[in-house]
Formats: C-alpha cells, structure tokens, sequence
C-alpha cells in the first residue's frame, strides 16, 4: 500500500504542479473519512501517513472520564490505565485500530475527497499565483470562444477576455497569440476566474513599460495615459534626468519601440506628448499634431481658449472632435478652440466697441456703454485676466493699433499748428503793409 501510495502523490504532483505535502494531506483526509464511513460514522478516529515510508496509523481516542456517558467516546479512569498508565481524569487515550480494506463504497468516496481536495488545492495556488500580478501584462494563446467572450491558455488556467474588452474591429480565431492586461480576479464556484483587458490605458502603459528600457529603470516616467481604443492613445511622459530625451527614447531608432506596439494594439494611432508644467504649453502640445498660434486660460474655471490657423482648425477638433477630447482628459482643463480668422473678427469687433464708444463726444464712456464690452469679452472665452496672459502676438496687434491712431492724430495736430501759424504770419504782413501806406497818404 505505502509503495502505490507513493507513486500516486508523485504522478499527481507531477501532472497538477503541486507540492508533495498537499497532496499528503490530500489524501490523508479521503482515507479518513473513508474510514469513517466504514466504521458507522464514528467521528472519534484519526489517521496519520509517514512523510518518509508512506505507512498509515488509523487510531481512535476516547476521553478518559469517571462515568462514562457514551461508550463509544468515553473511557474509564481504571480501563485507561491498562492502555497507558500514565493517564488521568480528563485526558484521552488513543487505541491503534487495524487499516483494512474499505470496500467499494469507502473506496469510492476515498477518491472523490481526493479529487475534491486537489481541485482546491489547484485553485488555491492559482489564486495566490495570480492575485499580485493584476495591473500586469499576461500572453497567451486564444482556445476558444463562447458566451460572448474568449478563453485564452495563460498556463495553469484560462483567462477570460470580453468581447467588450478587444479593441474595435478585432476578431481573435483559435490559435491566435493575444496580450491583456490583468484586470481583476474573480472568486467562483469553479475556482478563481481571470479577466484580462486590452481596452484600457493601463493596457498601453503596460505595453510601452515592456518595449522601453528607459521607462523599466525609472529614468523615464509616464505621467498620464488617456484612450479611445482602436482609435488614438495620448501619453504623456517625462524624464528625471536631463541626459535622455523622454519621447526620443518612447518612439526608438526609426520608430521601432513604437512601431511595436502600434502593430499589437492593430494600428492604434499614439501620440508621445512630453509633460511640461507650462500649462500653454501643455495645452498646445495635448492638441497634437495641430499647430497652435495662441492659448489664453482662465485657472479659477479650469478653462482653455485656443486659436489655430485656419488649415489646422480640424486637425486640432480631430475626428468627431477627438482630438480636443483626448487633449481635454489629458489636461484636466476644458478646451475651446476657434481658427485665427473668427478670432480676428472677435478682436475687431471689440476694438470697434471700445474705441466707437470712447470717441462720442470726447467722454469716457459710461458703465451702460461698457456692458457690451464685456458681452464680448464673456462670449470669446477671455476676461480682464485673459487679456493679461494672452500670449505677446496679440498685446502687439493691439499696441500697433493704439500706437498707428496716435500717430495719425499726432500728424493732424501738427498740420492744423502750420495752418495756424501761417495764416497768423499772413495777418502780419498785412498789417505792415497797411501802416506803411497811411503816412504816404
């Protein structure tokens, strides 16, 4: 018996990868609770299996007591003595029983148990195997699919992989080698279950940690990822050493790093945005690849106005405005964008206003006359504090304006001055002239 014994716990252990021990104890409770049923249901028997000669000791014990109430648990102090006598009121006494065959209905609830114990076993290890690798990448080979979703081999056990969870327009055959990202893991009836995800950003993040060694060793950081799967990926990433390039290093010699994972997520644009506190900056750059003229913010309202050349206006709104919209999660801020001709006829219109309203009568214009004004400013995304931070190209548009009218007033002052000053030297003459005649006369 300790010889078959023997053999079983190694071909299982070898089959299942599980330890020696836990298919010992495994097994030791099957033949327990076998032996259990063949002696009545007693629940007073133990058994023990030699971790070395593999022999197995069934016992059972009795309690040691004055008057016994139940025969088959209790014992007598004097009946006890004989068995040990060094036993007193209270303790218990073990009586080596003799291991004989079960029979068939023993022998088949020996197996169950077993097989009930492995399962367990098995799943306790894949659990624990597992339950600290969420967040990461697993690969593995696509088995089949059912009940709208995909079963993929990751080793011990089959991961499950959503249909909802596969990028747009993708569809998996068996065979197929496939990524995801560990996303949770669920406590079934039929052991842990195993989701993995290639739709969320944690998925690319994972995907450029993998391809760049940079990142890998910390000398590079990624700071944001923002997503529409299928579609576009905006990551944005800095470096803690200013020795190494953060977005030279994401993208690789001749784009290789990025290439890579551009193929495994099956065509997926990305853009490589390097993070900068300069908000304008960050904005400008979030709005890749557009090219941006001007950004004005508002930081009590979170709120972004930014001008583009006409050309690039629908780069800049993207696809169903996209772009704009994966700039927006990426910077935290709301984003308004307008093209340089619509921002010119604002700032025109202003300029009308104000100087229209200055210019009636020579008074400043009064708080009914100013309300208007600031319609304006509200309408175009700016107010007191925008026109302090508008970048310097729009002050000088303004400045030259202010300073071109005064120039042209400058030039009529002076022109009415030489008028003046001829006509005054005209009136001279003649009054010479006159005196001189009157004494001839």
């Amino acid at each position: 018996m300790s010889k078959e014994l023997m053999m079983l716990i190694d071909q299982i252990s070898r089959e299942k990868g599980l330890p020696g021990g836990v298919l010992l104890d495994a097994i030791k409770g099957a033949l327990l609770s076998a032996a259990k049923k063949k002696h009545g249901g007693k629940e007073n028997l133990g058994l023990d299996i030699d971790e070395k000669t593999f022999d197995i000791s069934l016992y059972e014990f009795k309690n040691v007591v004055e008057e016994p109430e139940d025969p088959e648990c209790d014992i007598t102090l004097e009946e006890g003595r004989k068995l040990d006598p060094d036993v007193e009121i209270g303790g218990q006494i073990i009586i080596p029983m003799e291991f004989q065959d079960f029979g068939r209905i023993a022998a088949q609830t020996a197996k169950q148990v077993i097989f009930q114990r492995v399962r367990e076993a098995e799943r306790d290890i894949i659990y624990n195997e597992y339950k600290d690798k969420v967040g990461q990448i697993v690969s593995g080979t696509v088995m089949r699919r059912e009940k709208g979703a995909y079963y993929v081999n990751i080793g011990r056990t089959d991961a499950i992989l959503a249909n909802r969870d596969t990028l747009m327009g993708e569809s998996l055959k068996r065979g197929d080698m496939v990524k995801g990202l560990i996303e949770e893991i669920r406590t079934t009836s039929k052991g842990p279950a195993i989701v993995i995800s290639r739709t969320k950003p944690e998925f690319v993040k994972e995907l450029f940690r993998l391809e760049v060694p940079e990142i890998a060793e910390g000398l590079v950081k990624i700071k944001d990822v923002v997503r529409e799967p299928g579609e576009r990926t905006k990551i944005a990433v800095y470096s803690t050493t200013p020795s190494v390039d953060p977005v030279g290093a994401c993208v690789g010699m001749k784009g290789t790093r990025v290439q890579s994972i551009v193929r495994e997520l099956r065509g997926e644009r990305i853009d490589i945005i390097p993070w900068i506190e300069d908000l304008r900056m960050l904005i400008a750059r979030a709005l890749s690849p557009a090219t941006i003229e001007r950004v004005g913010i508002v930081e009590e309202e979170k709120t972004a106005m930014v001008v583009v050349a006409d050309q690039h206006l629908s780069v800049a709104i993207g696809k169903k405005g996209q772009n704009v919209r994966l700039a927006m999660k990426l910077t935290g801020w709301d984003i308004d964008i307008m093209s340089e001709t619509e921002y010119s006829k604002i700032k025109m219109e202003e300029a009308e206003q104000v100087f229209g309203a200055g210019g009636e009568g020579g008074e400043a214009p009064s708080e009914d006359e100013e309300a208007p004004v600031e319609d304006v400013e509200e309408a175009s995304g700016e107010t007191d504090e925008d026109a302090e931070e508008t970048p310097a190209e729009v002050d000088e548009e303004v400045s030259d304006e202010e300073v071109s009218d005064e120039e042209v007033s400058d030039e009529e002052v002076s022109d009415e001055e030489a008028s003046d000053e001829e006509a005054s030297d005209e009136t001279g003459e003649d009054a010479e002239d006159s005196a001189e005649e009157e004494p001839e006369a």
